[in-house]
């Protein structure tokens, strides 16, 4: 695979990339934030757009990315008679600066991310500093027109150390009429000396309305049932990005099948353990493998949660969960026993996937802890 196929590293499988994400939903409080910045004439020169994964941090950058280089100078020098401030981020697709953007060829727009490993056959593991150097030919580039100029890091938690320090430099001498967007989905991460630097722009998960919304946008999602969006929503934590991977994956269906397994407790459906398990043990079924322990360890957290608190989430996951967690887990007892297997088997799967144990084995393993947990 040559570097000119590889998969864009900050695309999200099943989802379209979020350049060409017309829409953003559910951080109407983050537009506004950065709306009245805009509006009070001093722009900060750096900001770091933060919160949980998947929740539109990427759209969100290329939105205020698109929204000042369609914008220019205008407005920014208090001429006479100059207009209200916007109210909003949106551009019309059809804008020259819009279309540019799309095709990656606006000469304004500089996007930092991972690039080709050596050999150029795959991708990077990290974003190195042989890419951020390239930022510097940009800005050397770009100096002579005047304009705005506009950078997007996806995401700066990839950045490998010489990468981060070099950084850090153009954000510590930042160029003129420049401004940084730095997706950060582990801000605590990252240098305290970069975070300093940068405005925060934080992004809560959405609601079942918004999460609807989006993934009808994006066209995929359970369509019209309210059901099946709330649950999605749920088991998502009001993540886009974890829904995608759920709806690709039909993780709904999965989650069902762990509820439906765990109902077997603690006697076991052993016929039931042995069919999930060579579900995802196939060849090519890494991803919904990695899905399933990801499901085991968020079934887990309900059932520690659900003891501690006395009540079950208010929001089912599956029909029936409720009931599930407060039988399995009827007291703060019982939930400190879940959540001590949760942390046991977590450990265990992932160490188990890492070294590419048998997967059947794994799946049976993590299944047997659980029925040993709730025969206690």
């Amino acid at each position: 695979m040559s570097g000119d196929t590889l998969p864009e590293p900050d695309r999200a499988e099943g989802a379209p990339h979020p350049r060409e994400t017309a829409r953003l939903f559910g951080q109407e409080a983050a537009e506004a934030a950065f709306l009245d910045a805009h509006a009070s004439g001093r722009l900060h020169h750096a900001w770091m757009l933060t919160g949980p994964r998947g929740v539109g941090k990427a759209t969100l950058a290329w939105r205020i990315a698109r929204f000042l280089l369609a914008r220019g100078g205008a407005q920014e020098d208090g001429l006479f008679g100059a207009p209200p401030p916007p109210a909003s981020l949106e551009v019309d697709p059809e804008h020259p600066v819009a279309r540019r953007m799309r095709a990656l060829s606006e000469p304004g727009l500089f996007l930092l991310r991972r690039g080709p490993n050596d050999k150029g056959d795959r991708l990077a593991q990290e974003i190195r500093v042989a890419e951020v150097r390239k930022m510097g030919n940009f800005f050397a580039l770009s100096a002579a027109d005047g304009g705005r100029r506009v950078v997007i890091v996806d995401a700066a938690d990839e950045l490998n150390t010489q990468a981060a320090n070099a950084l850090l430099k153009m954000l510590e001498e930042p160029p003129a009429r420049t401004v940084m967007l730095l997706v950060a989905h582990q801000p605590s991460s990252l240098l305290p000396t970069i975070r300093s630097r940068c405005r925060m722009l934080r992004l809560a998960p959405l609601g079942p309305q918004d999460m609807a919304r989006a993934l009808a946008a994006a066209g995929i999602g359970p369509g019209d049932d309210p059901a099946a969006t709330a649950a999605l929503s749920e088991l998502a934590a009001g993540s886009v990005g974890a829904a995608v991977r759920l709806v690709t994956l039909d993780g709904v269906a999965l989650y069902a099948e762990i509820a439906a397994l765990m109902d077997s407790l603690p006697r076991l459906d052993r016929a039931r353990a042995l069919r999930l398990a060579d579900s995802v043990a196939q060849r090519g079924a890494e991803a919904r493998r990695e899905l399933l322990f990801s499901l085991f360890d968020l079934f887990l957290a309900r059932l520690a949660r659900t003891g501690a608190t006395g009540a079950p989430p208010a929001t089912e996951a599956t029909q029936g969960e409720a009931a599930l967690l407060a039988r399995l887990a009827p007291d703060a007892g019982r939930a400190r026993a879940w959540a001590q297997t949760a942390e046991e088997v977590g450990a265990r799967a992932r160490h188990g996937l890492a070294v590419n144990l048998d997967p059947a084995a794994l799946v049976l393993d993590t299944v047997l802890r659980m029925k040993q947990t709730a025969g206690g």
